[in-house]
């Protein structure tokens, strides 16, 4: 019996997971440069408003602001954010979060190209033949009549 009672703790022991509260290792050997923090500014209200504000010397920075304004307080987000992209150039986005989902703007944001041409006429016209088709097919009844006899057996 000390000895089954002696087998449960040790493998209780063995079982217990290894905690390790180092410092999290870099995945290379490569040095991380200190950037520091030249503004932290947070302030969440009672009523579930907030204000912050973020600025690193590395040139990110972002401010946002929100409130429990939407459907079932859902909360609204607004914001703007900037950082130096890798070939130099400043990204800049403001954006809203709403119940339209997240919308942002920038300059450097892909915009879908305007039409090239208008649509030709004769499309047009396909595309009321069509829409009438669909109207008259579906004023017929909704049965299927049985396949032609025409067809014969295949030989």
């Amino acid at each position: 019996m000390k000895f089954l009672i002696l087998a449960c703790v040790a493998a209780v022991a063995v079982a217990a997971p290894q905690y390790s509260y180092g410092a999290p290792r870099a995945a290379s050997s490569e040095e991380r440069d200190f950037v520091p923090i030249l503004k932290d500014d947070r302030v969440h209200e009672e009523d579930g408003t907030y204000n912050f504000d973020f600025e690193a010397a590395n040139g990110i920075s972002f401010s946002q602001s929100g409130s429990p304004d939407g459907d079932e307080d859902a909360v609204i987000k607004a914001g703007e954010y900037s950082y130096i992209a890798p070939d130099g150039s400043e990204i800049h986005v403001r954006f809203v979060a709403d119940e339209n989902g997240f919308q942002p703007q920038g300059a450097h944001l892909p915009v879908a190209p305007e039409f090239p041409h208008p649509i030709p006429q004769f499309v047009l016209d396909q595309i009321v033949k069509a829409a009438e088709e669909d109207r008259n097919r579906s004023d017929e009844s909704d049965e299927f009549s049985a396949p032609s006899r025409l067809y014969g057996r295949p030989n």
